[in-house]
């Protein structure tokens, strides 16, 4: 198994390149997914050749990345993209499908989903920059990720019905952003779908011109100038809108709203309005 790499920059949207260290106790093999944390923000880069295929190794690279990014306090936003890969991450690798069997579930399916649930139970916002295709398991990459940017002309699908096989998280996720109707036409079709009908969908957030990085980092910069406490509690009541019946999901934003009123952030943000200046949030 590859390990991952880990460097911090201040004030650079700029990818740090040879200032990336490998991290402690990890192979120095090429890494298959590394972290780069750029002001507020984490980036997390896949790496697994022109495809980014997911494999056992992409995933147990994206579990360790997760576990670091989950340790640092200052972050407040994350951005996963497909770094110089000709696709954001074309599915899975078939090839290694062979012999799985009655054991798929065990071998392949249980780490999986741990990871892809994870990565959607971050407690800040994340967002899947998809400057190329994301097919199959990219898609649901993508799908665990809050908030989807993605690059003109870019195929997006949920495409398993073409092997026969089945898109178990993706399927869910996909159903809970666009309908049952939409969602069971992309999946029993297994066709891609354009970005404006993405975006026309609400499958996609952003449409981005040139480059989707680019536009989610302007979108996590931004982000990460609000209140990281009010970004996280929203985070939650969005996700006990869909999970709760309502009157849970009311009584739930009843506490969180007097967690905010109890901050030091709200208090922050209150005095820099009244002073016309940015305000400096703590999470706190």
């Amino acid at each position: 198994m590859t390990g991952y790499t880990a460097s911090q920059t201040a004030g650079s949207n700029k990818d740090p390149g040879p200032r990336a260290e490998t991290m402690p106790g990890r192979s120095d093999v090429q890494p298959t997914v590394t972290v780069q944390i750029i002001e507020a923000t984490a980036e997390l880069r896949l790496d697994n050749g022109p495809l980014n295929l997911v494999d056992q190794t992409l995933l147990h690279s994206l579990d360790k990345a997760l576990t670091h990014v989950e340790k640092q306090s200052g972050v407040r936003a994350l951005v996963l993209h497909g770094g110089s890969g000709r696709a954001f991450c074309a599915g899975s690798d078939m090839r290694t499908f062979a012999g799985l069997g009655d054991s798929a579930a065990e071998r392949k399916i249980l780490f999986e989903d741990w990871v892809l649930r994870r990565l959607a139970a971050l407690p800040f916002p994340t967002i899947a920059a998809v400057d190329g295709p994301a097919l199959g398991g990219g898609l649901e990459l993508a799908l665990a990720c809050d908030l989807r940017v993605v690059r003109a002309g870019v195929s997006l699908g949920l495409t398993e019905s073409r092997i026969g096989g089945l898109a178990g998280n993706g399927a869910l996720r996909l159903t809970r952003l666009i309908g049952p109707g939409r969602a069971k036409e992309m999946l029993f079709t297994g066709e891609t779908i354009s970005v404006d009908k993405a975006l026309e969908w609400g499958l996609v957030n952003r449409l981005a011109a040139e480059s989707a990085l680019q536009e989610a980092r302007e979108l996590a910069a931004a982000i990460g100038g609000r209140g990281p406490l009010s970004n996280r509690l929203a985070k939650e009541l969005v996700e006990s809108a869909l999970d709760s019946p309502l009157g849970a999901g009311l009584a739930k934003a009843t506490v969180l709203q007097q967690r905010i009123f109890d901050s030091a952030d709200l208090s922050a943000g209150v005095a820099s309005f009244f002073d016309k200046r940015n305000a400096e949030f703590t999470g706190a």
